[in-house]
């Protein structure tokens, strides 16, 4: 166990972890950018498809997150855990192209190693000791995954995916709660969460920046490119204010701080998915600023931000047991866009959920003019 659950700052190691991410991040990107693109009939569907991709990705990385704050990265066998999860982690990215297709084996198959060499490693060198229904969650997952990957019909791969993702999260969920009590090191879990919100940012700015670079830099797109630029500044502002500024705090004060981090990752999901499909969205109306109206870009364009401002008032209910009046506010403004913007140009739907995410951070400076800092008060 980490010295008292004392503080310590991720690793140089973790950090090269994390670029992992980048990499997967970008992949299921193109992955639904092509989808949204092609004018497939099934595009729906498809798009589900890189949402589980995505929660693959992130129930490894949180997994991993949630050993090395429990357990010192600088020991070796932690060390190597962290390894062969970073190696699982570069082939599932880089089957991600044809994850649900031709590459599910290999997809399902590097996911399944990397979980399951995680946990022999600590069986065996740390002599861990653990319970039969700990294990049993784990176990049925990794055949669902495996069987998934078997099967021709990728509808039926879909529920059997969904299904292992519900019933591996579900497991470790329960299992980190059953150590409540034991040594967490809150800080490094916040900082590691803080951390995977800026690759997102990140990853967003990487996509605007690939998709203006390959337009003519005619004026509709380089506006595109700004409203892009200027929503991730937002992404950032709304998220750390106050929030996500003190919330190594906000988990270290929890009456249970291991239930707090579980429930304050569940919120970073969301978060983290909709700064993801916002990404998408940027790119999506950099390429094609005034072009015709594509109804199903409004799921990234719209979508995106509305699925931040979910997790973001989630996030804030666990930090300040309250939320904003402005998030909800935001919430139902991107709903009633919807219909608004079903005929217009994509740039327009994009200007206006900009629009809206500006409406909010000024909310925020407004209500925090000459107030001192609120204190966090977790319920948990």
């Amino acid at each position: 166990m980490r010295e008292k659950a004392g503080w310590r700052r991720p690793t140089v190691l973790e950090l090269l972890f994390d670029l992992v991410f980048v990499f997967a991040l970008n992949q299921l990107s193109l992955r639904l950018n092509n989808d949204l693109s092609a004018g497939r009939q099934q595009w729906f569907g498809e798009v589900v498809e890189a949402f589980l991709l995505f929660l693959a990705f992130w129930v490894l990385w949180l997994s991993t997150v949630a050993l090395t704050s429990r357990r010192s990265p600088e020991s070796l066998v932690i060390q190597t855990a962290v390894f062969v999860s970073m190696a699982g982690a570069v082939v599932m990215a880089v089957a991600v192209p044809q994850g649900f297709e031709q590459r599910a084996l290999v997809f399902a198959g590097a996911y399944v190693v990397a979980r399951t060499s995680r946990v022999l490693l600590l069986l065996v060198f740390r002599r861990e000791t653990t319970t039969t229904p700990a294990l049993l969650p784990f176990a049925v997952s990794a055949v669902l995954w495996i069987v998934g990957a078997l099967v021709h019909d990728q509808g039926r791969r879909a529920v059997l995916w969904a299904l292992a993702l519900a019933i591996g999260y579900i497991g470790f969920a329960a299992g980190f709660k059953r150590l409540a009590g034991a040594p967490i090191a809150g800080e490094h879990m916040a900082e590691r969460l803080q951390q995977f919100y800026l690759i997102a940012l990140g990853e967003a700015v990487l996509v605007s920046g690939m998709a203006f670079s390959g337009s003519n830099l005619g004026t509709p797109h380089a506006v595109g490119f700004g409203l892009a630029f200027v929503a991730i500044v937002l992404l950032w502002r709304v998220y750390f204010y106050r929030a996500g500024a003190v919330l190594p705090v906000a988990i270290t004060g929890a009456r249970n701080p291991v239930r707090q981090s579980v429930a304050v990752a569940g919120t970073h999901l969301l978060m983290i998915a909709g700064v993801f499909l916002a990404g998408v969205g940027f790119e999506l109306y950099i390429m094609e600023p005034l072009g015709r109206p594509e109804p199903k870009w409004l799921i990234a364009v719209l979508g995106g931000p509305a699925l931040f401002l979910a997790g973001r008032s989630l996030f804030e209910l666990l930090v300040f047991s309250r939320i904003s009046r402005s998030r909800l506010a935001g919430l139902l403004a991107l709903g009633l866009l919807l219909p608004a913007t079903w005929y217009l140009p994509p740039l327009a739907a994009g200007g206006a959920a900009v629009a809206i995410l500006a409406g909010i951070a000024g909310s925020d400076a407004w209500r925090a003019r000459g107030r001192a800092p609120e204190l966090p008060a977790p319920r948990i």
